[in-house]
């Protein structure tokens, strides 16, 4: 698996301080159609007003949508259908909404996802939930829209630095050997990255090309199972509970990397690279938290991936049946 001008730095015109709004300040989206998983929250709202302004027509997918309708209700061209990527059946039933609405996506921003939670299995094969919901929800997403992917898209993925915390636990995915909130958060982020590498290189003969990113540190509700104590522990917060690391971005700077990946022209022609900072990360072999891990793009590690989660997902390869 190879990829052109593979994770090298492009000189790009945006940086860690530039918005969504900025990137796409010279870009319209007309007669574009998105989808966003959780982009009534965080910075999936910011990239859905991004790309709503460029005129764009979004389709949020969201758990709650009750909430999620309030969420969005003042922005227009936006459509919101039940998504829960917890449940396979409710993936598949809102990729059959959104094909029989949509004969083509031309951006699917795979942005939902949960971070160090307490310990909860779904499914029969006990899967632990932010691998199942972090990547298994994000791959049978994809595998279901595979027609109307075709032809021309761009699948964006939502990691994190968090890779760095841990590879693929090959032997004990599910944590059946005792659970850490933060080395499955990290290997749900390296899963997402490893999707999207292997997702380009089976997509490209159909015009699908794939890329995932960090999108920075930001408080959003991601962080709704984190204590104060916690966030004062990692430096986040001061102990007075403020925010205390300069290091982090607006929202509207943390969803600037996933609409620009979504949107640059800087990127056609490319894809199965992991971006950061509106750029192409570069490669790191150390847990250093900036760039990308070399295990995070290890091709066979990534075809491994795709056929364990088509085992455990039951999906036929690009939902043939």
């Amino acid at each position: 698996m190879k990829t052109e001008n593979f994770q090298q730095p492009l000189n790009s015109p945006f940086d860690k301080d530039s918005t969504a709004t900025d990137v796409l300040k010279d870009i319209s989206l007309a007669g574009k159609v998105i989808i966003i998983t959780g982009g009534h929250s965080g910075l999936g709202l910011e990239s859905t007003r991004a790309f709503a302004a460029a005129d764009a027509r979004v389709i949020v997918g969201a758990r709650n949508i009750i909430a999620a309708r309030e969420a969005v209700k003042d922005i227009p061209g936006v459509e919101v259908y039940a998504l829960d990527l917890s449940d396979l059946s409710s993936v598949a039933h809102f990729a059959a909404g959104v094909m029989k609405m949509h004969p083509h996506i031309d951006i699917l921003m795979n942005n939902a996802g949960i971070m160090a939670c307490p310990l909860e299995r779904l499914g029969s094969n006990n899967l632990e939930s932010q691998f199942a919901i972090n990547h298994l929800g994000h791959f049978v997403l994809v595998n279901r829209l595979w027609p109307v992917l075709k032809g021309g898209s761009r699948v964006v993925v939502t990691s994190s630095a968090g890779h760095h915390l841990s590879d693929i636990r090959w032997n004990d995915i599910n944590f059946n050997e005792g659970y850490d909130k933060w080395l499955a958060y990290g290997q749900s982020k390296t899963a997402n990255i490893l999707f999207s590498a292997h997702l380009d290189y089976l997509g490209k003969a159909d015009g699908i090309r794939s890329f995932s990113l960090h999108p920075g540190k930001i408080f959003t509700p991601l962080q709704r199972h984190l204590t104060i104590e916690e966030m004062i522990d990692a430096q986040w917060l001061d102990k007075d509970g403020l925010p205390a690391d300069p290091t982090f971005k607006t929202p509207a700077q943390g969803a600037a990397t996933q609409v620009w990946a979504s949107t640059t022209p800087l990127l056609n022609g490319m894809g199965g690279l992991y971006c950061e900072d509106c750029n192409i990360a570069d490669i790191t072999h150390q847990a250093s938290f900036v760039g990308v891990r070399d295990y995070a793009i290890d091709p066979a590690k990534a075809a491994r991936l795709w056929e364990l989660s088509l085992k455990l997902t039951g999906i036929t390869h690009f939902d043939k049946n």
